[in-house]
């Protein structure tokens, strides 16, 4: 296979305000492009574009393609699973959400320290491989979002496992909360290739600010900034495969313009993404990927991802000088239709299931300080 995947997680939508409303005319227009140009991996789960993905996915994919023409993988996520019975239930219903008939790649979904107990809790690793051995699944693996320890101990309890899913990207390569290099080593010290999620975080990295923009034109001024982070990660050695959640035709345009004959990084290339990182982390307020895993179960409806998003766009700004910004009226008409940053309860919801970890109730009262006045 080619190394660029379609992620189904950040899909065009008719309705900026509602994730499920999917513009699917724009969408099989990007699935035939992808498909023309000989890619064929997908990726979907339960919650992806508020639980809509999986039946788009269907729609776009499988009810106007070959089944052995595409590659589609699925995954089994803890929050659904309150008994031994409940995995089969899920599993059944994301075959009749698909409609794909088994899927290629099916996978433990998002384990980190904080959830590894629950799936340990109802043998979802065991379950998995038993899929695989039923034929109704052709390769069993995991993403993850935890340390390197875990993932050492995860990978020596379940050697059957065939791949890991992490996130990597050049901005994470040396995190000390992401720990980017430190589990792709350990991915590949097991013999495990790797699935890249995240490669562009969220979108950060194909804004990046003017200074980095200056350098990665002044090497390649055809090429885009969201290019160097997803040939950044296709460029390790390892990774067999890069997911990007391409939200818009001219996005998938640009991914296959230069992924439809990738070459790898240079050393010279690999080290002006090391200083790009340098400066993008010491500008970004908020290491926020926009995955919305928040906003599903938050009882005040706060659009958390977008808010952080504006907060971030206004850190970069020079506020003394501007004193306003238009970030002020986006926040403004978003507050009109759902929670204020200032509405967080601070019940905790959001917090247990960031795969970033970040300490989003505090960064909510940052916010609110900045916007709610």
């Amino acid at each position: 296979m080619k190394k660029l995947g379609f992620g189904l997680m950040r899909l065009p939508l008719l309705d900026p305000n509602h994730a499920d409303r999917i513009d699917m005319v724009q969408l099989k227009k990007m699935v035939d492009l992808f498909m023309s140009k000989g890619f064929t991996y997908f990726d979907t789960a339960i919650m992806y574009n508020a639980f809509a993905s999986q039946r788009a996915a269907k729609e776009a994919i499988v009810d106007r393609y070959p089944r052995e023409s595409f590659t589609l993988a699925t995954k089994l996520h803890f929050e659904f699973i309150h008994s031994l019975e409940d995995r089969e239930k899920v599993f059944q219903d994301q075959l009749e959400q698909t409609g794909a008939g088994y899927f290629d790649y099916y996978l433990v979904h998002g384990v980190e320290d904080g959830n590894y107990e629950a799936y340990e809790k109802y043998d979802c690793f065991n379950f998995v491989l038993t899929k695989k051995a039923e034929g109704m699944v052709r390769h069993a693996g995991f993403s993850f979002h935890g340390t390197p320890q875990l993932l050492d101990q995860i990978l020596k309890k379940y050697p059957e496992m065939e791949f890991v899913q992490i996130q990597l990207n050049y901005l994470d390569w040396e995190s000390e909360w992401i720990q980017a290099r430190a589990v792709y080593e350990m991915a590949v010290r097991h013999g495990k290739p790797v699935i890249v999620m995240e490669p562009v975080k969220g979108g950060t990295l194909a804004n990046v600010p003017k200074e980095v923009e200056a350098m990665f034109k002044a090497a390649e001024p055809e090429l885009s900034a969201a290019s160097w982070a997803i040939r950044f990660a296709a460029s390790q050695e390892n990774v067999m495969m890069v997911l990007s959640g391409m939200s818009s035709l001219a996005q998938m345009e640009d991914n296959l313009s230069y992924m439809e004959d990738f070459k790898p990084l240079t050393e010279e290339e690999i080290a002006l993404t090391h200083k790009a990182a340098d400066v993008i982390n010491g500008q970004i307020a908020v290491p926020c990927t926009g995955c919305s895993y928040c906003t599903e179960g938050c009882p005040q409806q706060i659009p958390i991802p977008r808010y952080f998003s504006l907060y971030n766009e206004d850190m970069r700004e020079n506020l003394e000088e501007k004193g306003w910004t238009i970030n002020f009226s986006y926040y403004g008409t978003l507050a009109e239709s759902f929670g204020k940053a200032a509405d967080c309860v601070e019940c905790g919801q959001c917090e247990g299931v960031c795969p970033q970890h970040l300490p989003i109730i505090d960064l909510m009262k940052k916010v609110s300080a900045h916007f709610d006045h």
